[in-house]
Formats: structure tokens, C-alpha cells, sequence
């Protein structure tokens, strides 16, 4: 599965604490990050991701971009909702295409887990299914 990883400034330990921990799921897949965020999990993980800009920086819309073209198949976006985030519009866009293409997006890391677990068990391999029915391969 394609995975994103997504955290504002104030929950970017959480997820390299997450990424550590689910780092022998997470491995088996191809993962994306926004740019710090992919740096740090990097760094603290070792796991292999595509970077793409900072968030501020347009990082968001190209995650939103790989969605829009089936691309993509879960977002862990660990959102800061105490904060406020001068690229919200950009945040919320993504948000939307993911309710728009149903690719599940987890908020927090009480719904990453949930998710997580629920790919290791194979329950969304409907992704896999939505893909070949479009001509792409996983």
C-alpha cells in the first residue's frame, strides 16, 4: 500500500514514536512524507520514504495530487487541532479529496493504530481492488 505521513510542528514526535513503533509494518510498504516529517522518521526509523515539500511549502497539495489520481491509499496525518495553521486551506483540501476518493485518513495516533493493525490484517486490500478496476498496479 502507498502510505502518507503527515505531522504539524507540535505532533512530529508522535509520529516518529509511531513510525518507530509500527516500523516493521510500515517498511513492507511504500511510504510518503511531507518534508521534515519524512526527514525525521527517516532519521529515527531508518524506513524508507519519498519526501515531498514541507506542508507551508506545498507538500500537502502534492499528497493531495497522488490522491486525486488513486494513487494513494491511507493517510496518517496527525494534525495539531490546538494550533492554528497558516496553510489550513491546504489542509483542509486534503482532508476533502481523501473523503472524496475514500482513502481512509487517520487524524491522531489513536486512529493510526486502528488502521494500521487493520492493514496488517489485510483489511484494506479493497485498495488493491479499486486500483486493478482503474488499469494501475499496486
Amino acid at each position: 500500500m502507498r502510505i502518507a505521513l503527515v505531522a504539524h510542528d507540535n505532533k512530529k514526535q508522535e509520529m516518529i514514536n509511531f513510525a518507530v513503533a509500527y516500523e516493521p509494518i510500515l517498511k513492507k510498504h511504500e511510504l510518503y512524507a511531507t518534508g521534515t516529517t519524512g526527514q525525521k522518521i527517516m532519521e529515527a526509523s531508518g524506513l524508507n520514504i519519498h519526501r515531498f515539500n514541507s506542508g507551508p511549502l506545498g507538500g500537502d497539495q502534492q499528497i493531495g495530487a497522488l490522491i486525486a489520481q488513486n494513487e494513494m491509499d491511507l493517510v496518517l496525518f496527525f494534525r495539531d487541532p490546538l494550533t492554528a495553521q497558516a496553510h489550513e486551506p491546504d489542509i483542509s483540501a486534503l482532508i476533502r479529496l481523501c473523503d472524496v476518493y475514500q482513502i481512509p485518513v487517520a487524524t491522531n495516533v489513536a486512529s493510526g493504530e486502528l488502521f494500521i493493525r487493520a492493514m496488517e490484517r489485510g483489511d484494506f486490500n479493497w485498495r488493491t481492488i479499486i486500483r486493478e478496476r482503474e488499469g494501475q498496479s499496486s
